[in-house]
This record gives structure tokens, C-alpha cells and sequence, in this order.
């Protein structure tokens, strides 16, 4: 039986109990520091609490600890690290070799920021010690099971919605380089969202003003059957920074596929966390927060995974402009719209435009402020639905485990057995008198366990002896039902339906690849990280770009190329003219920093290098 987990974000405990309630078998959340979301860090208190959460449904709680840390750091890092195993963590999820070194009592995950991307790279992190590793977002489905296929034994965890970076992760050091915030430290300026002009070696423009390195978000909620026989068992959900709503819905939409894909298959997967969902809305990939959507590389190369006319959230689209009359239009379509939707648009000038609906009156809109360059047949976004919002606001969702009951008597009294399939079982005994019952004692004993109120649970089935006809009082069958109950919660709390590993330290490990002569690519930031790598065979490593910046640095390896998405890419595309450009290529920023642009195409990537 192959467990399949649906892991989510939580910027906060709000946000994790949110994402256990609609559907999720385990969440990620940052601490007080040393998270890639230095933002959302949250307190030991609160996520023990989110760890007593989740565990009454044997989900699982991972903490990241996956920044680079410096020498005078570790000493809190450690500290931290025995805090949260302490407060029930289940897995803490890592970049640094030092902060690995130290985890104990806890699963130790890979993070994608140790970019996971070869076979050999899985092989090292599996021989190292790590107990699952997160895949680049890169990885096509055939690359997922290649991986799967040689390192079988190395569970494998892939992201399946949310914004994507473009370089690899791990390997991007624009946002430092231009802004002295490290990716590496969860400080990202988000640079790849930044306007850029395209220009050659002439100084020759090319494109003005575009967002060239923007990338849409990921969306594999038609793919998770190619990533589950791929050989994937957890799929991320990315969101640290989002609210609530996005947890909910996003995580109630690949619960309920998921749950679906497993119905199909049910002697062969299952899911990793007990419970099911009753939601009170129906979940709606398109009407949370994304920048048009993208299966990325998962079949290969495509030409639309970027969003070059705007770095916002567009949203849904709802239909076109048919006709504008005066401070009001019409849409042709079959959305419906509220009060206080928010609208959007590319303009003219491929520029996104947004603005609020003051007033709906069916398809007629009545704007706050007309804005002055829509056109008739322009289409439409809505990128903030009132309507759904107002539903997700309330709580959208309950998740019961489902428990089956079976009384039975004893020489002295009565026994109560609950169990939860598969998982646990429990039983309370009562000193009780036998007296027979004068009608059928079956509805009022079934009407009596199934009453489990604000539990977690819910009684599905209620069984009896064929010949069972005695009399229970119902404060007696209160009292049983309150204490196996209480036994089933200690029970699930205690034991998950697939058990982390705990971490015994890292291990050393050969073959290690180099990072050619950029070693500054292993973001090596303290001396204990170094000593290890050296250890490992890989010695005389330059320190992490953050300590020591290059003077012509290589600051990005991405796999989104422009050559590629301009049609000028001979290798995948077929094309043999030649492009009316010199190359190099650069990109110019606002502030007119200069970005040379390299080609590797024996790797089928670009590199981006600081040119000035």
C-alpha cells in the first residue's frame, strides 16, 4: 500500500488549522527564524498547537529550517531545533548541512533550495541521512520516475500548485546581488518580477518593458496521476505568504482529487492522514490568487509558462467586454458577479489593468471608476470574487474520521470496541447488571454511539450480537462512548499512519558533484557546513556568494529560456533562421543594471550573469 500525502502551507496556526480542515495530511510552516519566509515566522507555542491539531488526525506538522546560517548562528539554530522536537514536530525541513547535522527526533527532509534535480543528488541526500527529499520544480514526469526508478527507496516530494521561481532554487543570488536581501536567508526582493528591456550586444532593443522572467503559476491538478505513477508520494502545495482562503480552497480542490484518483485505485493507495471533508463550497482552482497557470516542465518544454505582460494575479477569466454605455458595460459570458468584485484587464500598452465593481446589476457593471482604456472586446478577469470570498470567510469545511463501533456483553457487563480501519482499535469495559429489554434496545443503543457531537469523530457503523437484547442505560453508554473516545484521540495522537525516521545526524557520503568552478553554488556558509562537505570529498569550496559576491557572478540557472520563448531556439524548435540579434543578450533594468544573458543548450538552460 502506497501512502499518498497532500502537504499545504501555513503562514500561521490559523492558516494550519485551516488546511488540516479542508483535507491536508501534513503542513509546512516557518519558525521564529531560519525559515526561506523570513516573514511568517511563527512561535514555538503556536506551533505546538498546531502539532496537537494535526496529530488528532495522525497528520503531520514539518517546520522549515531551511536557510543558510552563519557561524554565529548555530547556536540558536540548535536551540530550535531541540524546541521543536520537544513540542512534537514532526520532520524539519533543511538547506544547511550544519542545521541537518543537528536535527534529532525528527524526520530530516531535503529542501528543494538543495536543488534536487539528478539521480546522483537523491542518491547523496538518501546515503547522507535525509529521510525524503523536495524535487526542483523543474523535473518532467519522466525525470520524476527516472529518479524513482533508481532511488526507490528515497521518498519523494514534489510541488503541484503555487508561484515558481525561475531560477532553481537554491541557486539564485539576483535578489542579494541587487538588493543585499539573500533568497538563501528568506529574505528574496523577488527580482524575477521585475520590468526588463531586452537588448543585444549592439544595444539593439528587443522587447521594452516586459516581464521576462515572470512565470505563470503551477497548476498540475490535471497531471497528479502522471506525478503519483511517476513515483511521487507528497505533493506541495506553495503558499507560505498567503491567507486562509487560499489555503482552504486550494487545498480542498487536490484533497477532493486525490481522494478521487485513490477511489479508482483503492488496493493501492491510500491516504496518509485519517478523515474526510464536508465542505460548505465547491473549490475553484481559478478564483484564488494566480498569474495564469502553467503545468511548467512536467511534459516537456512548453512556450507559455511566462507571464511577460504582468507579475500580478490575474485570475479567472469571465468573458469579454461586449459593449460600454456611458460608467457602465456589459459582459458577454456566464459568470455572475457581486458588489465589490475586483476586475481586471490588459490594456493597449500590455499593461494590466484593475478595478473594483461598485454596483452589479446581472451582467451590467457599473465601475468605481470607468477606466478610460477598456475596449469593447477586450476580455475580462475577475481577480478578487466577492461571493467566494464571503463564503471561504466562514468556517467552509469539517473533517470527521470515520469510526465503526461494535458492544458486545461480558460475564460481568458490557465492552465497548471502536475502531478506525486499518489504524487503531479500542475497548472499554463496565461492571454493569444484565436486565433484558422490553422492546428492541438496537435504535435507542445506535441513536445513543453515534452521537459523537464536537469529536473528531463519526460513528459510521454500529454493531451488535445477532442475539444481543439487553437493556443499557444511556448514561452508562455515555460513559463508554466518552471514554474510548478519549482512548481513540491518545491513540491517534500517538502513532501516524506513516511513521517519520528520526534523524541520527548526517552521515558522510561520496559522490557528491561539483558546482564546476562557481563553488559557491553549495552556499557553504559556516565552517561546520564546510568541514562536512570536505569530509564528503569536497574540499576547497569558495564561501556562500552571501559571505563572498563574485564580481561576475552567475546569478540564475533557469530552465525557462528566452531564446526558446522568443522562436528563436534551433534545438527544440526547429527553427534555422538565424534571430536579427547579436548575441550576447541582455536584460536592462529599470534602475539600468545590465544582465548577461547565457545560452547553455548542451544543458537546456539559461544563465543569467551580474554584468557590471
Amino acid at each position: 500500500m502506497t501512502f499518498l500525502e497532500l502537504l499545504s502551507p501555513a503562514r500561521d496556526l490559523e492558516c494550519g488549522k485551516a488546511a488540516i480542515d479542508h483535507g491536508a495530511d501534513a503542513v509546512y510552516i516557518g519558525a521564529r527564524r531560519f525559515g526561506a519566509r523570513a516573514s511568517v515566522g511563527n512561535s514555538i507555542e503556536d506551533i505546538e498547537q498546531l502539532c496537537t491539531y494535526a496529530h488528532r488526525y495522525a497528520a503531520k506538522v514539518y517546520v522549515t529550517v531551511n536557510t543558510i546560517v552563519y557561524d554565529g548562528e548555530l547556536d540558536d539554530t540548535r536551540e530550535l531545533l531541540e524546541q521543536l522536537a520537544a513540542v512534537g514536530v514532526d520532520a524539519v525541513i533543511v538547506q544547511d548541512m550544519a542545521v541537518a547535522s543537528m536535527v534529532e527526533g525528527m524526520g530530516l527532509h531535503a529542501s528543494t533550495q538543495t536543488d534536487n534535480r539528478t539521480v546522483e543528488k537523491v542518491r547523496w541526500l538518501r546515503d547522507a541521512g535525509f529521510s525524503r527529499t523536495v524535487l526542483a520544480r523543474e523535473l518532467s514526469a519522466e525525470e520524476i520516475a527516472k529518479i524513482h526508478s533508481q532511488v526507490p527507496d528515497m521518498p519523494l516530494e514534489v510541488f503541484v500548485h503555487g508561484a515558481l521561481c525561475v531560477s532553481y532554487s537554491g541557486l539564485c543570488y539576483a535578489s542579494q546581488h541587487c538588493f543585499k536581501r539573500s533568497a538563501n536567508r528568506g529574505e528574496c526582493a523577488q527580482f524575477c518580477r521585475l520590468a526588463f528591456d531586452l537588448v543585444d550586444s549592439d544595444n539593439k532593443l528587443i522587447e521594452r518593458n516586459r516581464y521576462l522572467l515572470s512565470l505563470k503559476d503551477m497548476n498540475q491538478s490535471a497531471n497528479l496521476a502522471k506525478l503519483i505513477e511517476a513515483g511521487a508520494s507528497s505533493f506541495k502545495i506553495e503558499g507560505r505568504l498567503k491567507d486562509a482562503t487560499y489555503v482552504k480552497n486550494v487545498t480542498a480542490a487536490y484533497s477532493q482529487l486525490l481522494d478521487d484518483y485513490i477511489s479508482k485505485h483503492p488496493d493501492k493507495y491510500r491516504r496518509a492522514s485519517l478523515g474526510r471533508c464536508n465542505y460548505s463550497f465547491e473549490p475553484n482552482l481559478h478564483k484564488t490568487f494566480n498569474r495564469g497557470f502553467t503545468s511548467y516542465f512536467l511534459e516537456g518544454r512548453r512556450p507559455d509558462i511566462f507571464s511577460p505582460d504582468t507579475p500580478k494575479a490575474i485570475g479567472e477569466y469571465v468573458g469579454k467586454v461586449k459593449e460600454i454605455r456611458g460608467a457602465s458595460f456589459n459582459v458577454a459570458g456566464v459568470a455572475t458577479f457581486a458588489n465589490g468584485d475586483g476586475l481586471c484587464f490588459i490594456n493597449d500598452s500590455n499593461q494590466l489593468e484593475g478595478f473594483r465593481v461598485n454596483r452589479a446589476e446581472g451582467n451590467r457593471l457599473y465601475p468605481l471608476k470607468m477606466p478610460r482604456t477598456l475596449k469593447a472586446g477586450m476580455p475580462l478577469y475577475r481577480n478578487n470574487d466577492q461571493e467566494f470570498e464571503r463564503q471561504l470567510s466562514k468556517n467552509s469545511s469539517e473533517r470527521r474520521i470515520p469510526v465503526a463501533m461494535y458492544l458486545s456483553e461480558t460475564d460481568s457487563g458490557f465492552v465497548l470496541e471502536a475502531s478506525v480501519s486499518g489504524f487503531v482499535s479500542v475497548k472499554t469495559k463496565i461492571e454493569a447488571e444484565h436486565q433484558s429489554a422490553q422492546k428492541p434496545p438496537r435504535e435507542n443503543i445506535v441513536r445513543q454511539l453515534t452521537k459523537l457531537g464536537g469529536t473528531t469523530y463519526e460513528c459510521t457503523d454500529v454493531k451488535m450480537p445477532a442475539n444481543f437484547n439487553w437493556f443499557i442505560p444511556s448514561s452508562v453508554l455515555s460513559t463508554m462512548k466518552r471514554d474510548v473516545v478519549e482512548q481513540l484521540d491518545e491513540a491517534i495522537s500517538a502513532k501516524r499512519l506513516v511513521p517519520e525516521v528520526p534523524s541520527e545526524g548526517l552521515r558522510h557520503a561520496s559522490g557528491l558533484q561539483r558546482y564546476g568552478k562557481y563553488t559557491y553554488l553549495h552556499n557553504v556558509a559556516n565552517a561546520v557546513a564546510d568541514d562536512y562537505y570536505s569530509s564528503c570529498g569536497l574540499t576547497g569550496l569558495n564561501p556562500a556568494y552571501e559571505l563572498n559576491p563574485a564580481d561576475t557572478a552567475l546569478l540564475m540557472q533557469c530552465r525557462h529560456c528566452l531564446r526558446y520563448a522568443l522562436g528563436a531556439c534551433s534545438k527544440r524548435l526547429g527553427n534555422t533562421a538565424k534571430p536579427e540579434w547579436k548575441e550576447p543578450l541582455y536584460l536592462v533594468s529599470a534602475d539600468g543594471r545590465r544582465f548577461r544573458l547565457e545560452f547553455d543548450c548542451r544543458n537546456c538552460q539559461m544563465n543569467v550573469y551580474n554584468d557590471n
